[in-house]
């Protein structure tokens, strides 16, 4: 999920981005934000990559906010328009660009994380990630990018979809508890589970997956 702040006040900018990050932890969901000092550095950008929204404030040197999301409103109909404004004045022309809402400044963690909710119930769910913790540290993980995981000796085996396997060492009801919250996982098996969405074909009481590995599923499950 990509994300623009359009503001050209380097601090408000910040402040915004690092609430907007906090919501977005807290529900396990990335983003990639791009920061922009005038709208018409974000229209170039988005005529190149849309995004998924953009919060526009209003009161900008040059073309602002209302004028940026009217060009904007010109090749993309669907970003999710968020005007942050100290004032509601342009509400009729918020309206006819389809804006979403106005974050009113100043606006609190709570005014951001109500909005966080309704922006979510209206893009594509974006893929959520969980933080694995390596030999060499941590890695952020897109639940996407697992194949599938297996316990043994000790330690859970995850086979991503980049080619390579991680290892990490936790018990597998509590590697496997957020994953069974996603109906593209399955448990297949004591110590397995698999990302459906890469699960190519079921043959011989296996999953064979897309990067070609066979995973087993136990007697019970089979059925």
């Amino acid at each position: 999920m990509r994300i623009a702040i359009v503001d050209d006040l380097a601090g408000e900018r910040a402040l915004l981005r690092g609430r907007l990050e906090r919501a977005l932890n807290r529900r396990s969901v990335q983003a990639d934000f791009s920061e922009f000092e005038s709208g018409s550095s974000f229209l170039a950008a988005a005529k190149a990559e849309p995004f998924a929204a953009a919060f526009l404030d209003i009161y900008m040197p040059g073309i602002d906010g209302v004028e940026t999301a009217r060009a904007l409103r010109a090749f993309d109909s669907a970003c999710l328009l968020v005007f942050t404004t100290t004032s509601t004045d342009h509400a009729l022309e918020g309206f006819q660009v389809r804006a979403m809402h106005y974050l009113v400044k100043p606006f609190t963690e709570e005014d951001v994380d109500r909005l966080m909710d309704e922006i979510l119930a209206r893009i594509p769910q974006p893929d959520r990630y969980m933080d694995v913790k390596t030999g060499g540290g941590s890695v952020r993980l897109s639940y996407r990018g697992i194949v599938y995981a297996e316990h043994f000796a000790h330690m859970i085996h995850i086979h991503t979809s980049a080619g390579k396997t991680l290892t990490t060492r936790m018990p597998f009801k509590d590697f496997a508890a957020p994953l069974r919250e996603d109906a593209r996982f399955l448990v297949c098996g004591r110590g397995a589970i698999v990302n459906l969405e890469h699960a190519s074909d079921f043959e011989d009481a296996a999953f064979v997956m897309d990067e070609g590995s066979r995973v087993l599923i136990s007697r019970e499950q089979t059925k």
